[in-house]
């Protein structure tokens, strides 16, 4: 039996500035002494902690705080010019940008219109979303979203076709982005961020084991278990928009990659053309849903083909979501993208008494909470998680 390895001073004091460094992120600015009480150190420790972090540039001073009578205490913060990160959402017609700094606070944003023109160029595009967005200082880490899936084997494009992610199929795709943009890039699947971000900031917060539905003009979905993002050995676990559905057309008699499975019955245009079966109008789907919900609220034979319209809405959901909860028996199933958001709670109850007539478990089913553009939330977190690990890190000069 080997004994413990005992803690170097370096790697003490590296766990002692990573805890300091964390709580002044998660409270703001700290005196010496909050700082002293909330990490467990000594009053000299303590100053020789801010020192060392003050000239690595990661805390600056932050006024003073008035205490008792004749007392005052120096407070400090995070230097937010420390790092800063970048957030992209990549779809066919815009790439959005976001950058934020080192404390998650957005300094820059920029929406690019890109409908792609023969000849473009992928980093050229990627760059002047970033560079519209007007960082303060040069990027630490990029995290782009896209709507596909990242084989994390070889760094190649799948589940999608060149149409729906134009520019992006060359084989290395991403190694070619890193070295065209010259900055460390990661790429993501669009909704495996959105579930990022329902984990962080929305109702999936403190859940280890929950599935994402994102439902809007495609399908897709995210799988979260034990806290950690289930991604399947090519990265397209998830990817239900393509799931062989009862009364949906198969790939077999579509195509790979054509209009079938659960996509072909839930999808937005679907349910438009569902809709517009039980008298419901609108100019696209979420209309339609919008008209239907309002409509469901009133009385008469408007109403009651409005409510069976969302009941087949909300049974061709619950069929998918049957499949889903059998294999991985979640406790929660966040649902989101804007068919169901504009169904809201309407919708969201009636999918989850289909659902709970199909399965044995019974998860609960909740609306996302998260507001703005869930993409871009998730890929900053993930940019600020890597880019916090690199910096807060770089304290203690290594042996």
């Amino acid at each position: 039996m080997s004994s413990p390895t005992p803690g170097t001073p370096s790697l003490l004091r590296a766990i002692n500035d990573r805890a300091a460094l964390q709580a002044l992120l998660e409270r703001g600015p700290l005196t010496r002494p909050e700082i002293g009480t909330l990490t467990g150190l000594s009053k000299p420790t303590a100053s020789q902690l801010l020192s060392r972090l003050q000239n690595a540039g990661l805390v600056v001073p932050d006024g003073i705080r008035e205490g008792l009578p004749g007392r005052t205490a120096e407070v400090y913060r995070i230097n937010p010019a420390a790092a800063y990160v970048g957030a992209l959402d990549v779809t066919p017609d815009r790439i959005e940008a976001r950058v934020a700094d080192i404390t998650g606070t957005v300094v820059g944003e920029h929406t690019l219109h890109t409908p792609r023109r023969p000849g473009d160029d992928l980093v050229d595009r990627l760059r002047a979303a970033l560079e519209g967005a007007k960082s303060p200082g040069s990027l630490r880490h990029v995290v782009i979203g896209v709507q596909a899936a990242v084989d994390p084997t070889t760094g190649t494009i799948g589940y999608a076709t060149a149409k729906d992610t134009p520019g992006w199929q060359t084989p290395g795709v991403v190694s070619a982005l890193r070295d065209g943009l010259g900055i460390p890039v990661a790429v993501e699947n669009n909704v495996n961020l959105v579930a990022q971000a329902e984990q962080a900031h929305g109702v999936a917060k403190g859940h280890g084991d929950f599935v994402l539905l994102w439902a809007d003009e495609g399908i897709g979905s995210a799988i979260v278990l034990g806290g950690r993002m289930h991604r399947g050995a090519t990265g397209g676990a998830g990817e239900v928009g393509y799931m062989p559905t009862p009364g949906a057309p198969t790939a077999r008699e579509a195509g790979r990659y054509a209009n079938h499975g659960y996509q072909a019955l839930t999808g937005g245009p679907a349910v438009h053309r569902l809709l517009r079966s039980y008298g419901v109008r609108g100019s696209d789907f979420r209309q339609s849903i919008a008209n239907a919900v309002r409509s469901a609220e009133g009385t008469g034979q408007r109403a009651d083909d409005a409510r069976a319209g969302l009941r087949d809405i909300a049974a061709r959901l619950a069929v998918g979501l049957a499949a889903i909860t059998s294999v991985i028996d979640p406790g929660l199933i966040v649902l989101t993208g804007g068919l169901v958001l504009t169904g809201g709670e309407l919708l969201r109850e009636l999918v989850e008494h289909e659902l709970h007539a199909l399965t044995i478990p019974r998860p609960a089913l909740r609306l996302s909470t998260v507001e703005g553009n869930p993409v871009l939330a998730g890929a900053l977190d993930l940019a600020l998680d890597t880019a916090r690990d690199e910096v807060f890190s770089s304290t203690v000069p290594t042996p």
